[in-house]
């Protein structure tokens, strides 16, 4: 099976324009001090042709805001980069000028690099001749890798919460990266959606496996005991959404097979077919990961002598 391609774009924009005060206070708080925070506009995406290249390229986000005292509007354009790029300045600096060119206002550029190498990117373009410079570029930079992750932890910010995921840690330290952000989400108190959308950001950049989540839950069951409850629930809540999934989508391919067979009994044969395989295949890895038997009936409904046989299976 072909894997599944990230779009990293849409999740640091879904990230960055839902958290976006967060975002500037974490990483540049002299701006922060500087906006007017209560003056906040998303304006909409911006495309621009290379005709050299012959390729398209969207603007990540834009910000229509203002200066604490000032009445005049300017624009902070965030670009997300996801891969080394030789010529990554000129980009920022032709988006710049485009934009100038639209909205003739003060733009503040500000580039993010999330790859995972470690790589010394510039933060300006300059043209110059010996008597003359005729350009000089500059733009604000956040690149993630270089970022030592311990010290984001205490920062109860939620952009820092979950580009921990991107942050500069090793593979030795990826279980303790995910129980720390998972006590940083305790300590957030975020609604459902915001929730959501921190865990999904970081579970898409940091998957642990079967062992490392076992590691996880031992772990967390070490830690004080009240902090220790609130964290366990976090990652029962988030495992008995994915249950749910799997359910729904073993209901969807039971039904599709069925429709293949066109036949009403055919639906409905794929219909159980397809919810008993999901719930099957859940059970199965809620025992990998160390679930008792009685949690496993409850959540899934699959009788206790059924996962008794699959625990003596494994």
């Amino acid at each position: 099976m072909a894997k599944q391609r990230i779009d990293h774009d849409r999740l640091f924009k879904e990230l960055l324009s839902t958290f976006f005060e967060e975002f500037l206070l974490l990483f540049f708080p002299d701006v922060y001090e500087q906006i007017d925070v209560h003056h906040l506009s998303f304006l909409s995406e911006e495309v621009f042709t290379d005709i050299t290249a012959g390729e398209k390229h969207r603007v990540d986000l834009l910000v229509e805001t203002k200066l604490k005292g000032e009445d005049g509007l300017i624009i902070v354009h965030v670009e997300h980069q996801s891969y080394t790029q030789r010529t990554f300045p000129e980009r920022m600096f032709i988006y710049f000028s485009r934009l100038f060119q639209k909205h003739r206002r003060r733009i503040l550029p500000i580039a993010i690099f999330s790859y995972n190498e470690h790589h010394d990117e510039p933060s300006s373009l300059i043209i110059q001749f010996p008597f003359l410079t005729v350009l000089d570029f500059r733009f604000l930079t956040v690149e993630l890798r270089k970022l030592p992750w311990r010290e984001y932890i205490r920062h109860d910010n939620p952009v820092a919460a979950a580009l921990l995921s991107k942050m500069g840690y090793n593979e030795s330290e990826k279980v303790e990266v995910k129980k720390e952000f998972l006590r940083m989400l305790v300590r957030l108190e975020l609604d459902e959606a915001k929730q959501r959308l921190l865990f999904g950001f970081f579970e898409t950049y940091l998957p642990l496996s079967e062992e490392e989540e076992i590691q996880l839950r031992n772990e967390v069951s070490q830690m004080e005991t009240k902090e220790a409850k609130q964290v366990m629930e976090l990652i029962i809540s988030y495992e008995q959404r994915g249950i749910e999934k799997g359910i729904r989508e073993g209901i969807k391919q039971g039904i599709e097979q069925g429709i293949k067979q066109g036949m009403k009994q055919g639906v409905e044969q794929g219909r159980k077919k397809g919810i008993e395989e999901g719930k099957t295949d859940i059970a199965k890895r809620m025992l990998a990961k160390g679930y008792d038997v009685q949690t496993i009936h409850e959540l899934t409904g699959l009788p206790v002598e059924k996962i008794e046989k699959m625990k003596k299976q494994k």
